[in-house]
């Protein structure tokens, strides 16, 4: 699935902003928050497509 590699993706491109933030880097925190939300809006997407899936699965 398409959107779920593209959230790993996300998790993984943020990490070194994550350490960064930890040490106390305050540009690295506003980075993190916006790669969270952009995290959060992908998560939703694969939610839906789950469902989508799932749906289309069952028999009407």
């Amino acid at each position: 699935m398409q959107e779920y590699e593209q959230l790993k993706q996300l998790v993984e491109s943020c990490a070194d902003d994550v350490a960064k933030a930890e040490g106390g880097n305050k540009a690295a925190g506003t980075r993190v928050r916006k790669a969270m939300q952009d995290i959060k809006n992908a998560a939703q997407t694969v939610r839906k497509k789950i469902l989508e899936v799932r749906s289309s699965d069952t028999p009407s």
